[in-house]
């Protein structure tokens, strides 16, 4: 079965409102096997609706809406869509029930324009909505299907996996399961040419996707059923954990602040952070994680040379002698945090963010990161490029995050120099 989502809203093209309803019905049709071969976006115009609707039905088995299905005038999804598979909306006395039980409970009365929305196809049908005035209905007609939804996520969400789910899993042949790997330290280009023959399998299928200083690989398998796919996408992740094994930190959604919380519990250690550039990004993405506070209870924010000297112990000499910005400088704040805050792994980070500030020496997305362990210390140089300042700091916080991991896991950090060979 093959799929299109048509997300109606006006205030969705103006870029008022973020669309978020076609990703999660994007990942939901894809969990059923049904194939989303089109997304669109069509604002609040009838005619545009339309052509939109007419134009799907010649290509995609299933249509499914989100929005326009409120009480107002400029709410037609049901209208058009109804017109377009040849049924009639008539008035069903249970909905305009539900929507007044819904308005008594919050203490108010039912608008007039609230009865338009107990309107519901002939020949078609629809769902209650909890947790709103506006039921889910769907549309049949040779061979087509059209389900349309509520436009705020809080009642999309709910209705379709309490109610539209079930009812289009109902003689559907196939489903598919997917597994995401994590990878950081390899770029896209590398990890093409590495695992470039894995992405050509039809069935599991895979494919990789490039984030702010990591990969995620989703490996996805059409079964009969959850189990055998599972298994599927399982047995072919062997391959790239056989090929790039040391670049997966992760299975899942959780990212790279996750993957350091859970390594630093699991080895029973504490972390500390000393950020200039970054400003204290590390610290926020590391108490992101619910119990991150077993193992992380000092962050540094040391922008000033002032701060770096009062609370990590930088002398001044190497601030006059190298700068801020060097290696040195990275070392003494890794060591320093760790000191200062008796934590068994230290991260630091210290560079040029931009806009402004960059020389030809040290230009803009030059950062340098110290990572710390009991005796050891470590810099690395990160050569970040002239991307925008968040990207420069985000990229340098996570670079952060995968050597604290490191550390923790007794790991080497790739390209990274011990401190005791840095000259003074």
């Amino acid at each position: 079965m093959t799929a299109e989502i048509i997300c109606v809203g006006t205030e969705l093209l103006l870029g008022d409102i973020l669309n978020t309803n076609a990703r999660f019905l994007s990942r939901e049709l894809a969990a059923l096997g049904i194939d989303v071969l089109h997304q669109q976006v069509v604002g609040d115009n009838a005619a545009r609706l339309e052509e939109t609707v007419r134009a799907a039905l010649g290509r995609s088995d299933l249509l499914v809406f989100s929005g326009g299905l409120g009480p107002t005038a400029d709410d037609l999804t049901k209208e058009t869509v109804a017109r377009c598979f040849g049924d009639e909306m008539r008035f069903e006395p249970r909905v305009l029930e539900e929507i007044r039980a819904f308005f008594t409970s919050t203490g108010r009365t039912t608008p007039a324009d609230n009865e338009k929305q107990a309107m519901v196809p002939t020949r078609g049908g629809w769902f209650e909505n909890p947790n709103g005035t506006a039921p889910a209905v769907w549309f049949e007609s040779g061979g087509k299907r059209a389900v349309l939804l509520p436009g705020p996520p809080s009642e999309l969400e709910p209705l379709w996996k309490n109610a539209v789910r079930p009812f289009l899993q109902k003689g559907q042949q196939r489903v598919l399961e997917s597994l995401v790997l994590r990878l950081t330290g390899i770029g896209e280009s590398h990890a093409e040419e590495l695992l470039g023959h894995l992405f050509k399998n039809e069935n599991p299928t895979a494919a990789v996707y490039a984030k702010t200083s990591e990969l995620l690989i989703r490996i996805t398998a059409a079964a009969p059923d959850e189990e055998t796919a599972r298994a599927m996408c399982r047995d072919y992740a062997r391959n790239f954990y056989r090929l790039a094994g040391e670049y997966i930190y992760a299975e899942g959604e959780a990212g790279l602040e996750y993957a350091l919380v859970s390594a630093l519990r699991e080895k029973g250690l504490t972390l500390a952070t000393a950020e200039s550039c970054t400003g204290g990004l590390v610290s926020q993405l590391v108490t992101n994680v619910p119990g991150a506070s077993e193992a992380f209870g000092f962050g540094f924010v040391t922008y000033a040379n002032e701060a770096k000297q009062k609370l990590l112990g930088v002398s001044e000499e190497a601030l006059a002698k190298h700068g801020a910005v060097s290696p040195q400088v990275a070392a003494a704040m890794a060591a320093g945090a760790a000191k200062a805050a008796g934590a068994d792994v230290a991260v630091s980070l210290t560079g040029i963010a931009g806009p402004g500030g960059g020389t030809p020496e040290k230009p803009v997305g030059l950062v340098y990161m110290g990572a710390a362990r009991g005796a050891d210390v470590f810099v690395k140089r990160l050569d970040l490029g002239s991307r925008d300042r968040a990207t420069i700091r985000l990229a340098a916080a996570k670079n952060a995050l995968d050597a604290a991991r490191r550390l923790a896991l007794g790991l080497p950090i790739p390209g990274a120099v011990n401190a005791r060979d840095i000259p003074d």
